[in-house]
């Protein structure tokens, strides 16, 4: 199994404020995809919906201001059993958000292309909590013909 990981700072802003924005549906809309609808509590599944595609996750762990898990229920074959987990600490003026998206069966090149989205959706993120305005899809950075 191989692992897409990442690691941002979020600047002036608590592990609260970066959960809220991983656990609604206004948060979530406002960084990955505005195409976000479902439960957010555990047990519950979200759609996420993009312009090349979309996938569901199941909430499987909340700890408020630490952590956010999922596993992708439905979606690319690559995807299905895959884990997201957002892990959240404070370090001075920064959160921290240590990002994976683990279980992959091995490095396909669409694994690759993940990795960068993820990267700029990360970054989505991070403007969104600093800012109040981030990059969701369809207005994200596109990076290649699969978006």
């Amino acid at each position: 199994m191989v692992n897409i990981l990442h690691r941002i700072g979020v600047e002036k802003a608590s592990p609260d404020a970066v959960y809220a924005a991983l656990t609604t549906l206004d948060g979530l809309s406002g960084w990955w995809t505005r195409d976000t609808t479902g439960n957010t509590e555990v047990g519950g599944v979200i759609a996420f919906r993009f312009v090349a595609g979309g996938f569901d996750m199941k909430v499987v762990e909340l700890a408020p201001g630490k952590r956010v898990l999922w596993e992708v229920v439905e979606g690319p074959a690559e995807w299905i059993g895959t884990q997201v987990n957002f892990d959240l600490r404070q370090e001075g003026d920064y959160t921290i958000v240590l990002f994976e998206h683990r279980g992959w069966a091995e490095p396909v090149e669409f694994m690759y292309h993940c990795s960068t989205k993820w990267a700029t959706f990360l970054l989505s993120l991070k403007q969104l909590v600093e800012t109040g305005k981030g990059s969701p899809d369809p207005d994200d950075v596109r990076i290649s013909d699969w978006h």
